[in-house]
């Protein structure tokens, strides 16, 4: 279950596919992500699923949070996608710093509602019902997808680069991102 959540892509995959693409920190942004979602899944199983679902505004505001965030990293996708600037990362480009990355990963991971709607509704209900020894071990089973996935999407990111650096599959993908962003904006909305 936990990998099913994990997999689609969204705005924290995005980031990390990007940092791997651009070959700036993928490791570090691997091991946030991971580290964000430990924190998060546990939380979630262990109680926080709970706290969402005694509070519908809170709830609402979440999902509705959630729906502006994923249009407007959308928008900004498909933006980029109809450019006529597209910035290569073999290009000379102002890479940006450790500091500022890791700013921006943890904006799109914590001010993510999505994030919240995952582990703490999802993964929290499913893995709140469960006995509390069956329950550490389906936590456990959450954070190893996170691992998997958020390490092997970095490094695959990376080992793509050179293919992948192209005016014409950087248009495609962020084409694709925002089509995802906008789809699952709408999904959520209609949810």
């Amino acid at each position: 279950m936990g990998a099913a959540l994990i997999l689609p892509l969204g705005p924290q995959n995005v980031f990390v596919m990007n940092q791997g693409l651009h070959r700036q920190y993928p490791l570090m942004t691997a091991a946030i992500c991971t580290l964000s979602d430990i924190v998060l899944i546990y939380a979630g199983v262990f109680g926080g699923s709970a706290l969402l679902h005694q509070s519908e505004w809170l709830l609402r505001l979440v999902t509705w949070g959630g729906v502006a965030f994923l249009l407007w990293y959308g928008w900004g996708a498909l933006r980029m996608a109809f450019s006529g600037d597209i910035q290569l990362a073999a290009a000379a480009v102002v890479k940006p710093g450790r500091w500022r990355i890791l700013v921006a990963l943890l904006a799109v991971t914590w001010l993510n509602p999505h994030v919240y709607l995952d582990t703490f509704v999802v993964l929290g209900s499913l893995g709140g019902q469960l006995p509390q020894e069956a329950r550490r071990w389906f936590a456990l089973g959450s954070v190893t997808a996170s691992v998997l996935w958020f390490f092997g999407l970095a490094l695959l990111a990376s080992w793509l680069a050179p293919l992948l650096n192209t005016g014409r599959a950087q248009r495609l993908i962020n084409l694709f991102v925002g089509v995802v962003m906008w789809t699952i904006a709408v999904k959520l909305a209609w949810s």
